[in-house]
């Protein structure tokens, strides 16, 4: 440039050298042919070889950056004039030229050219690709880092998606349960810590012991609370009409306080209830209570309410969860479960049975289906009561079409109530000479049918399904429906002061102790004098006063001795109808022994006081025992004795049911009315959502319509997600180091490939490639390293997540426990991949840019 600036003279020849990538032997041939052709005085040649200015030129100038570094024939100083100026003319740039074409219009300036991405992206390749060793030894380095993020997302996916499956399945199981009236088990809960921890604590002696008193203060508690009431028909509607919660919930299911009769034939012929629920009641609940061990207990009772809730999980009919937009079945049960034999009902009286993964099914679903009797379980479990191994016998089984020709009848309860000769309503299937009435007598009731088996795939994490036979919603609103029309229930309505079952009327309110023991008193003065003298030989023997009686019992014991137990052991053997063996083991428990003792001793005692009231009363005349009797009521007889007088002597004056009890013993329900409602989720982010909806609606309404609801599982698994992603995070922070080194290695490796590419970059900028275009050249090249990192990293992580499933199943068992690469997290690691190595070549491709064309031409 500078020698094109100063030469101006018709006489000078100003060549430059061809090429700076010719050898000095072309060079020099150029140069003569030059000299021969040219008529010019002076030629003036720039090159970059000295070899040849040497050779050829008579003067030779240095120049690097624009100034003269060297003159082989410098001009003598003093023919030099230096001209200082005081003040630098600014001189005026010159606009650039501009051209005409032949019509005189202005030629447009054309745009300098630059090296397009594409050709640096070929340039770079076709450089890694004669260096194919350190290539893919470069991007194998850089992959490390990719293939450690990408196991850990690999195995977190993995995890994640079967806790997802195991939520999903937990949910289904454990809804959020909103119930018409609930207890509130928080207050239980507080109520026993606050007596573990102790209240008066301050003067205790601590080298002392003392009592902490957790039933009182439970029971205390249980009976103080009141139960909380759900207006849940409101709760309904809103559910119903608002849309928002339909995005977040899988499944609604609605329970209501209803029942009905299912009666099959077992395999003698028999008619029996398809009731496991029925059976475990009889054994160990009816058949106890009416043995020496005595009542159940009410179904007040916390522990007899903690037992149905036990018990309930051994009912083997269960409802199927309903689909949406009308469906009869949830798609959730459909993605668990596959159909094994036959179809999903289509209709109200078509059910299904369920088997296990080993199409299997317990007894206790035989006995339901008729296919055991009572006998057999009850052969079993005294077997079991005696510690006894059961022996095993030949393992049944039957075809599916054998199963699905089993005959079931569901009668609803109006059904099951029928008049008997005294007019009055009696409940057929409370007696098993009548129950066959109710299953022969076809205008009763409707047939249920199996139309297919059920059996959970091997997908599935967990059972949804507790029982063995199952029905749609479709069944419950038909059963409701079809109640709700019934003569009996309208033949109630129209009488609502007169319970039509025992043609009593009602009472206004339930009978207080007080009102009992008038009724008794009012009773007896009603009697005649022989009714009164029948009744005073049962009161006398019935109702000992209890000083009277421990006092009793324990003398009968003394006298006794040793004869207690075998009287004990042949009183059991009556009653219970089992062997002597058998008793005695039944008794080898203290407790029980202890028990069935008093049971005993009280019934010689009672029988005992008979005889003597025989006697008694022999001697004396109606008119007296009339007398006794008023006396002995007057000043013997407790309020409690009153109590089981009236209970279980007296005619009853009035229903001890009420008008709504009758209605609901009935079946009487409304499908508006839900006793129940069952809210199902897909995540617990979903659940936790249904709940801030549910608050939401609370906050709209008044304080007797606010919803409460029950949420067992949201203690087990609501954190399980957020410790998973926290331990994934910690660990992908922690293997993010080894891409920060990868980096750092492959902008190494970059500068190395600059220092060795320097003639290439002198080359590149000698043709007219611009400092942009070399650092485009580069970072082209670290790219394609960087995409060929990732690609390898996603490559390798694949083949290992086969490895690690293996090693995860064979740890823990688990088949659905399987690592997985989402997509898009390979995408995005790829792209991680070349930014990382972009950055960490920016630095060597700026140096490359920066390398001085002359000096880069002259490093070889």
């Amino acid at each position: 440039a500078i020698a094109r600036a100063l030469v101006n003279d018709p006489d000078i020849l100003l060549a430059d050298e061809p090429t700076g990538a010719l050898d000095t032997k072309t060079s020099v041939q150029i140069m003569d042919i030059l000299r021969k052709i040219s008529h010019k005085k002076l030629i003036i040649m720039v090159t970059h070889n000295p070899d040849l200015a040497r050779e050829y030129s008579s003067r030779i100038i240095s120049v690097v950056d624009g100034r003269v570094v060297d003159d082989s024939n410098p001009l003598p100083l003093d023919e030099v004039t230096v001209t200082i100026e005081s003040k630098p003319r600014r001189r005026k740039r010159k606009s650039a030229p501009v051209f005409y074409d032949e019509n005189g219009n202005p030629i447009p300036k054309k745009k300098k050219k630059s090296m397009s991405f594409l050709t640096a992206l070929s340039l770079s390749l076709n450089n890694l690709m004669t260096k194919k060793g350190r290539t893919f030894m470069t991007s194998f380095a850089g992959s490390i880092g990719i293939i450690g993020i990408a196991l850990i997302l690999s195995v977190s996916t993995g995890v994640n998606n079967y806790i997802n499956a195991v939520q999903r399945d937990t949910l289904a199981s454990y809804p959020i349960s909103l119930k018409a009236s609930t207890t509130d088990l928080a207050a239980l809960m507080e109520a026993m810590m606050e007596t573990e921890s102790g209240k008066d604590d301050k003067n205790r002696d601590p080298n002392r012991v003392y009592e902490t008193q957790v039933m009182e203060e439970l029971m205390n508690t249980l009976n103080s609370s009141e139960p909380n009431t759900n207006d849940l028909k409101s709760f309904k509607q809103h559910l119903e009409s608002n849309e928002e919660f339909a995005k977040y919930l899988t499944a609604i299911q609605y329970t209501y306080d209803f029942d009905w009769t299912i009666l099959t034939k077992d395999t003698d012929g028999t008619v029996v209830k398809s009731d496991v629920m029925a059976l475990l009641d009889a054994i160990y609940g009816g058949g106890m209570s009416n043995g020496v061990m005595g009542s159940a207990g009410s179904s007040n009772s916390l522990f007899a309410t903690s037992t149905d809730t036990m018990m309930s999980n051994f009912d083997v009919w269960e409802e199927l969860l309903p689909g949406t937009d009308g469906d009869l079945i949830n798609d959730l049960i459909k993605e668990e479960y596959d159909v094994i034999y036959g179809d999903w009902p289509k209709a109200s009286n078509e059910i299904m049975l369920v088997v296990n993964q080993n199409n299997e099914i317990s007894d206790l679903a035989l006995y339901a289906l008729g296919l055991r009797t009572e006998q057999e379980i009850m052969d079993a479990l005294m077997a079991a009561a005696k510690g006894e191994v059961i022996e095993l016998e030949e393992i049944h089984s039957w075809s599916y079409e054998e199963l699905c020709n089993m005959s079931f009848r569901m009668l609803l309860q109006t059904e099951c109530y029928q008049k008997n000769a005294e007019g009055i309503y009696e409940d057929y299937s409370q007696d098993d000479t009548k129950i066959s009435y109710l299953y022969n007598n076809k205008d009763l009731g409707i047939d249920l049918k199996i139309v297919g088996i059920l059996r959970p795939n091997e997908e599935a994490a967990s059972a949804i399904l507790n029982g063995n036979i199952v029905y749609t919603s479709a069944l419950t609103e038909y059963a409701i429906k079809k109640t709700a029309d019934s003569a009996l229930i309208a033949e109630q309505i129209a009488n609502p002061e007169t319970d039509v079952l025992t043609g009593l009327p009602f009472k206004s309110n339930n009978m207080t102790d007080e009102e009992k023991k008038q009724a008794v008193t009012d009773y007896v003065a009603t009697l005649s004098t022989e009714e009164k003298v029948a009744l005073a030989h049962v009161i006398y023997a019935s109702f000992i006063p209890e000083d009277e009686l421990n006092t009793l019992i324990e003398a009968k014991r003394l006298l006794l001795g040793d004869q207690i137990e075998t009287i004990v052991v042949q009183m059991l053997m009556e009653q219970l109808k089992f062997d002597e063996e058998t008793v005695r083991s039944y008794i080898a428990d203290p407790e029980i022994y202890a028990t069935a003792e008093s049971a005993v001793l009280t019934g010689l005692v009672m029988q005992e006081r008979q005889q003597e009231a025989a006697i008694l009363f022999a001697q004396k005349t109606d008119e007296e025992i009339c007398a006794f009797m008023d006396n002995y009521m007057a000043t013997t007889m407790t309020l409690d004795q009153y109590v089981l007088a009236y209970d279980e002597y007296i005619p009853k004056q009035y229903s001890e049911s009420t008008y709504d009890e009758n209605l609901v013993l009935l079946g009487n329900v409304s499908l508006d009315s839900p006793d129940g409602i069952n809210l199902y989720c897909e995540t617990f982010e979903d659940k936790d959502t249904v709940e801030q909806l549910i608050r939401a609606y609370n906050d709209t309404v008044d304080e007797e319509q606010k919803i409460e609801w029950t949420d067992l599982v949201a203690l087990l698994m609501s954190s399980v997600t957020t410790i998973v992603n926290a331990i994934t995070y910690v660990l992908v922070a922690f293997v993010a180091i080894s891409l920060i080194v990868s980096s750092i290695m492959i902008g190494i490796i970059t500068y190395i490939s600059v220092l060795e590419r320097t003639k290439e970059i002198g080359i590149l900028r000698a043709i007219g490639a611009s400092k942009r275009d070399i650092s485009r050249v580069f970072n082209a090249e670290t790219l394609i390293v960087g995409f060929v990192a990732g690609a390898i990293g996603i490559l390798i992580t694949l083949g290992l997540i086969m490895i690690i499933n293996v090693i995860l199943f064979n740890l823990t068992g688990i088949a659905e426990l399987q690592a997985f690469l989402p997509p898009v997290a390979a995408v995005i690691l790829v792209a991680i991949s070349m930014l990382l190595t972009f950055v960490a070549g920016l630095f060597p491709s700026g140096f490359a840019a920066k390398r001085n064309p002359v000096e880069a031409l002259r490093s070889e």
